[in-house]
């Protein structure tokens, strides 16, 4: 009886003197809003209290995290069979924050006043694609090496260093932003995280678009000098079967398709985020549920079907030890067979 009563005494209220069971729901003060959010539901405080303006539809988003599951198991099942370890780790660590942040949305329909749902919703769904990003630069890597290095403007490997780093310095600005935005107890400091966010995303963005031009310029450097007759003696011979077979340039297309769709929903972000939470498209659920989850589960789809381990086989490694390794493997007579450099081929 005594603990009891103890309960309703220390339930009556709590260190910031709101009481969980009578919130004033009148008030119009940002901090006592603040402090009594995690204890509203659905009905029992203003919508405008909301962390966001609507409520998340359950379908759709259950829809979309349903996608990212089946997405990150056939990446697991490609990756076990390739051996793809670095790539197949990078994508799956970026769909499972994919499939947390769509977790996150259905639980903001269920309690959309709990900021600790719109945490999970915003900061998983902001970073995870600069984690699928950074897959895409380990491929085209490899198919610089496989293809000629001597077209490229950087050495190969460079690829893989600059451009993880930028996204590194992506992930961490969008990650502080996110959590500054949404933890902060004013205005003022919320906007201070929006654009710390936006500066995160404007350095995806740039990052992709020099990434790009780059990938451009090897394409163009590639076709002059196979026009000019001179690319075959650049093109390292342990590739010529991969080479030789319609897979490698279905690869390329599937990566510069799933980049290209990044990149938009990259876009999206800065302009939804431009103009802070309280702007019209981060409360608008039609644009995020067309240009968010769509853009990235079809490029995480063409990533998957398109895998890396289908395409290069045995050839994955020494493509990513770059094109001096794989000259040394020619020259000492490495005889990777046909058959095991595709052995997923139709699979």
């Amino acid at each position: 009886m005594s603990s009891t009563i103890l309960s309703l005494l220390t339930r009556a209220f709590d260190q910031n003197g709101i009481d969980p069971d009578n919130i004033n729901v009148t008030t119009t003060d940002p901090m006592e809003i603040a402090m009594s959010r995690k204890y509203c539901k659905v009905g029992t405080c203003p919508s405008s209290w909301q962390t966001i303006e609507y409520r998340p539809n359950i379908a759709g988003n259950a829809m979309y995290m349903t996608c990212f599951i089946l997405l990150l198991l056939a990446q697991v099942w490609f990756g076990i069979r390739s051996k793809t370890c670095k790539y197949t780790a990078t994508m799956c660590i970026g769909i499972l924050g994919e499939i947390v942040g769509y977790a996150g949305r259905v639980m903001l329909n269920v309690n959309p006043f709990l900021m600790n749902n719109f945490l999970v919703n915003l900061i998983p769904l902001t970073i995870a694609p600069a984690l699928l990003t950074a897959g895409i630069y380990l491929c085209l890597t490899r198919i610089i090496v496989a293809t000629g290095a001597e077209n490229s403007r950087i050495r190969p490997r460079m690829y893989t260093y600059i451009f993880i780093g930028c996204d590194l310095l992506a992930l961490v600005l969008q990650a502080i932003g996110g959590g500054l935005a949404a933890t902060a107890k004013d205005k003022r400091g919320s906007d201070q995280g929006v654009r710390i966010m936006i500066a995160g995303l404007i350095s995806q963005v740039v990052t992709m678009v020099l990434f790009m031009a780059l990938w451009l310029d090897f394409v163009l450097r590639t076709r002059r000098a196979k026009k000019d007759g001179g690319l075959e003696w650049v093109q390292p011979p342990l590739y010529e079967g991969l080479r030789g077979r319609g897979n490698l340039k279905y690869f390329e297309w599937s990566l510069f398709v799933a980049t290209v769709l990044i990149f938009v929903r990259c876009i999206y972000r800065v302009a939804e985020l431009w103009e802070g939470f309280s702007g019209h498209l981060a409360n608008h659920e039609a644009s995020f549920m067309v240009l968010e989850g769509p853009m990235i589960i079809l490029a995480v789809a063409c990533m998957t079907v398109s895998h890396p381990g289908r395409v290069f086989g045995e050839l994955w490694g020494p493509a990513g030890q770059g094109e001096r390794a794989s000259s040394k493997l020619a020259g000492e007579g490495s005889e990777v067979s046909l058959n095991a450099s595709y052995p997923y081929e139709g699979a």
